[in-house]
């Protein structure tokens, strides 16, 4: 993976921000992270889903007996 230094980070921002303006890139920022974070909530729901349905399979093999 290439190295990104000062002066490629500088010449991204100026690019957004001639690109989108001053105005929207707090709000472009903010929905970013929303979505980022919204995609890790949903891998660990799917993590979190899986054991649920181990636990309940479990549930049902007891109650069968």
């Amino acid at each position: 993976m290439p190295k990104v230094g000062t002066g490629e980070i500088i010449l991204i921002i100026a690019v957004l921000v001639l690109f989108f303006g001053s105005r929207k890139l707090p709000e472009l920022a903010r929905s970013i992270g929303k979505s980022a974070r919204e995609l890790r909530k949903g891998l660990a729901g799917d993590d979190d889903d899986e054991d649920g349905d181990q636990e309940k399979d479990q549930d049902r093999s007891d109650d069968v007996d």
